[in-house]
């Protein structure tokens, strides 16, 4: 567990949205569901509050307008979203790639690195065929690609890292809620 004591204080007193990042299979939504029960929140995922206005599947998002389009349709999505109050977001796993996205993180709530290790990932998401950015040959080494270019991002936006094992949803839920208590 980490977090960034230089703007906790100011962070805290600001309205209670709680944001969810990390990569693809950390859980953020599993885990978001289950914290938004426990705090007596809303919960939003991004991805599918995207597709539920699209009427479109990520994947045929990216088909149609590639990832730039689908990163677009995505900054808006957060814009809004991070713009409500009593909220507990998951992001998709990319979200942090765009800076004015970081900056809405930061600003708007208080955000939670779900920090997961390689091997959990790739078998979380090893038969999941939703996910465009794994359509390769070697969806592992793409994870990995992926992990390395947006672990600072994540970092960079979080307030709190929690440490993803082969726990449940319950267990993660519980520390988060054990790090607020104590903040």
């Amino acid at each position: 567990m980490w977090t960034r004591s230089d703007t906790l204080g100011r962070r805290m007193n600001s309205p209670r949205n709680i944001f969810l990042v990390g990569p693809m299979g950390a859980g953020k939504s599993t885990v978001g569901r289950q914290l938004a029960k426990s705090l007596d929140k809303q919960f939003l995922d991004c991805d599918r509050e995207l597709e539920e206005r699209t009427g479109a599947s990520i994947s045929l998002i990216f088909e149609l307008e590639g990832e730039e389009g689908f990163r677009r349709r995505e900054r808006d999505m957060l814009d809004e979203l991070t713009a409500r109050s009593g909220i507990v977001l998951a992001t998709g796993g990319g979200a942090v790639l765009a800076c004015e996205n970081r900056a809405r993180l930061r600003s708007r709530g208080f955000a939670i690195y779900l920090d997961a290790p390689l091997d959990l990932l790739a078998e979380r998401t090893s038969r999941d065929r939703s996910r465009p950015l794994l359509d390769t040959p070697d969806p592992r080494a793409t994870i990995e690609r992926i992990l390395g270019e947006r672990d600072p991002l994540y970092r960079q936006v979080a307030d709190l890292v929690v440490k993803i094992h082969h726990g449940t949803a319950r267990s993660v839920v519980r520390e988060i809620l054990e790090n607020l208590a104590r903040l």
